[in-house]
C-alpha cells in the first residue's frame, strides 16, 4: 500500500527531482510514495480553484482513503505527531492520500473530503518546494515510526 500524492501542476523540475529521490530511495514500505500530477486550470481565481479541485476529488473517490490536503491555513503538527497521523492511518489499512492544490488553492469540496488538513508551515513555500519537503516529512516519519536515529528530539 502506497502513500500517493496528488499534485495540481507540472512534474518535478530536476532540482525537486534529485531531492526526492534521495528520500524515496529510503523509504520502505508502507511509507513508499507515488506521484500523480493533475494540470492547472487555464482558468483564474475562483474558476481556476473550481476545476483543479473537481480533478483532485475525480482522483479521490476511495472512500476509505486517509485524505491529508496541505494548506497553509490547516493544523500545524510536530514531526513525531505527523508520523503517528501516518502510521494510525497505514496500521488501520487505509491508503493515505496527500493532496497538494494549485495557484489558487482548492475549494470547500476538497477540504470536507479531507481527514485531516495539515500545515507545513505559516510561509507559503513554492509547489516544487513543498513536494520535497513532504518527500522528507514521510521519510523523518519512517524513521520516528522505526525508533531510528534520524530524528532528534
Amino acid at each position: 500500500m502506497a502513500i500517493r500524492v496528488l499534485a495540481v501542476g507540472r512534474k518535478h523540475e530536476s532540482w525537486v527531482s534529485d531531492g526526492i529521490a534521495r528520500y524515496e530511495k529510503r523509504l520502505k514500505k508502507p511509507f513508499d510514495l507515488s506521484w500523480q500530477f493533475l494540470p492547472h486550470s487555464a482558468r483564474e481565481g475562483e474558476a481556476a480553484r473550481a476545476e483543479e479541485s473537481e480533478r483532485l476529488l475525480a482522483k479521490t473517490t476511495e472512500p476509505r482513503d486517509y485524505v491529508i490536503l496541505l494548506d497553509e491555513r490547516g493544523r500545524s503538527i510536530d514531526s513525531p505527531a505527523f508520523s503517528r497521523t501516518l502510521g494510525g492511518a497505514l496500521n488501520a489499512s487505509r491508503p493515505v492520500t496527500f493532496l497538494i492544490g494549485g495557484a489558487y488553492g482548492v475549494d470547500d469540496t476538497v477540504h470536507r473530503r479531507a481527514d485531516f488538513v495539515l500545515s507545513l508551515s505559516k510561509l507559503v513555500f513554492p509547489h516544487q518546494l513543498v513536494r520535497l519537503i513532504l518527500a522528507e516529512q514521510v521519510y523523518r516519519a519512517q524513521e520516528i515510526a522505526g525508533r531510528r536515529s534520524y530524528h532528534h528530539e
